[in-house]
């Protein structure tokens, strides 16, 4: 068993809250209301702009070419990512403007700044264990959502976000970022951080649900 499953093991029922969540089931069957998607899209460019730096700074806290080299993939797939966003909110007349205008909401706030603490504050792997649920579960919700492929969704309303976080490169960025973890786990994880690694893991995973929650509640308005 690798650290990310230690970790997911460990915080299972935050875990579960997250890939779980209302919003995830929804959107995997087609019934998310537009605007509870719209929502969430324009939420997660500003949260990926945040991501993003956080990326910058695995690089700046790294000391070796392999880990800087682990980052700067990590960035370029979350810039790559933003252009998905772009994509997506331009066909409901939603500009790039207008979403860079955005105001943040709480949960993006809360989610983005918890991830840049636990790297400032903490050493790689702490930031690492803190990017966990965002970049390698939304590889496993990507599977989950097109168990037959995404050529069986057919005219699947949410066919082109599931089909980028299900498709060959997504979930190779996130098998390199599981590899990564593992690797940096090896050299300075002792039982006894076991339990601090895993309140992040549990504190994040809790915050990606808050951040699905985020979009359900515009539809109470």
């Amino acid at each position: 068993m690798d650290i990310f499953a230690r970790l997911k093991t460990a915080a299972s029922t935050e875990w579960r809250s997250y890939v779980e969540h209302a919003f995830v089931q929804q959107l995997g069957a087609g019934t998310l209301p537009q605007a509870a998607f719209r929502q969430y899209l324009i939420q997660d460019y500003l949260f990926l702009i945040q991501f993003a730096r956080a990326w910058a700074l695995a690089a700046y806290k790294s000391r070796s070419i392999d880990d800087i080299r682990a980052a700067q993939a990590g960035l370029a797939a979350i810039l790559n990512e933003t252009e998905l966003h772009v994509r997506l909110c331009n066909r409901w007349g939603i500009s790039r403007q207008v979403m860079d205008a955005a105001p943040e909401h709480q949960a993006t706030v809360a989610y983005t700044r918890y991830v840049l603490d636990c790297g400032a504050a903490g050493d790689l792997l702490e930031l690492h264990v803190a990017l966990a649920p965002c970049v390698i579960g939304y590889a496993e919700i990507g599977r989950a959502l097109a168990p037959q492929g995404v050529e069986a969704l057919g005219e699947h309303p949410y066919v082109d976000w599931i089909g980028e976080y299900a498709s060959q490169g997504y979930q190779q960025v996130a098998a390199d970022a599981r590899r990564h973890l593992d690797q940096l786990a090896a050299r300075s994880m002792t039982e006894q951080r076991f339990a601090q690694l895993t309140g992040i893991f549990a504190t994040a995973s809790r915050l990606e649900a808050d951040f699905w929650q985020m979009g359900l509640e515009v539809l109470k308005h």
